[in-house]
């Protein structure tokens, strides 16, 4: 029997020790969840409060994005959004027992709105004028796609607004401008211009279930999530406010009224996957867009 405890023994006690300390110091939920009521009498969550570690990539490590200064005070408040628990406590772990919507999915809308991970390869054919239907960006040495034109070559290969174009033919786009991409692109050739591209990185996914109403719980203003009904299948699965819906079962809406909105989720069935993206990127990516090009938008039901 030994004397003394091992070397590991006593590094393994003081991280235990050092994990208590953090806890019991922890601050209480930064969240200020003021209540409101709707016409039924449903809480909502407003104010929710802001990323818990890994919704979304480190911002400290990528420093910037598409423009913006990730590492600025405030946009780390704008990311420290945490989801609200079935109590309406931010931070909150819901058991399983009462989660409203399947730990995975496996419907329809989901497979449609999947965000796989590495990245792909697409080839484009221009059409009869010599055109893909795609609108890049060059935003902070990086190339986006900022929109994808209804029945384009663009839409037929399953491209869509977020991703990213990261080779044109071979060539790396880091560091090319706006004008560089559209003139590659104008230069590929006819039948075969091949494209290496990361499905949209600061997009997710997010499964809902209706409830008897046909609810998932959470209110929207131009696109924008801006409530959380208090034990609804959005509180429940992390939906946060300070949002915008991108994509209903994959069907891209940006652009869309509000009433057209509502329309699809009234007829997207039970489970309801919702892509969505923080305001404060998706106002980034749209600012400079006109509201007749968002309409032009490639708004159709993705095959799977």
């Amino acid at each position: 029997m030994a004397l003394y405890p091992s070397l590991e023994d006593l590094k393994v006690s003081k991280i235990m020790q050092d994990q208590s300390t953090i806890l019991a110091n922890q601050a209480s939920p930064a969240i200020e969840a003021k209540a409101l009521h709707d016409g039924d009498g449903s809480e909502l969550l407003t104010g929710v409060s802001p990323p818990p570690s890994g919704l979304y990539p480190d911002l400290q490590e990528l420093g910037s994005y598409m423009g913006l200064d990730l590492s600025s005070e405030k946009l780390q408040q704008d990311f420290s959004l945490v989801p609200v628990s079935e109590s309406g406590v931010a931070g909150g772990q819901p058991s399983l027992g009462n989660m409203v919507a399947p730990v995975s999915g496996n419907s329809l809308g989901f497979h449609r709105a999947e965000i796989k991970p590495g990245v792909r390869e697409v080839i484009l054919c221009k059409d009869q004028d010599g055109k893909v239907g795609l609108r890049l960006r060059s935003i902070d040495r990086g190339i986006f796609v900022q929109l994808v034109q209804a029945n384009s070559p663009a839409s037929l290969v399953g491209l869509r607004f977020g991703d990213q174009i990261l080779q044109l033919d071979g060539n790396t786009c880091a560091g090319w401008s706006t004008d560089k991409a559209h003139k590659a692109l104008k230069k590929a050739p006819q039948d075969k211009i091949s494209l290496i591209v990361r499905d949209r990185p600061f997009q997710r996914t997010i499964i809902l279930h209706k409830d008897s109403g046909g609810h998932v719980g959470f209110l929207y203003k131009h696109g924008k999530i801006i409530s959380i009904v208090k034990d609804s299948s959005a509180a429940r699965n992390g939906l946060l406010t300070g949002h915008n819906i991108c994509e209903i079962n994959g069907q891209n809406v940006i652009g869309l009224k509000d009433s057209q909105v509502a329309d699809i989720l009234a007829t997207a069935g039970t489970s309801v996957t919702l892509t969505v993206m923080p305001t404060v990127v998706f106002e980034h990516m749209v600012k400079k867009m006109s509201s007749g090009l968002v309409s032009r938008m490639d708004h159709s039901t993705p095959e799977v």
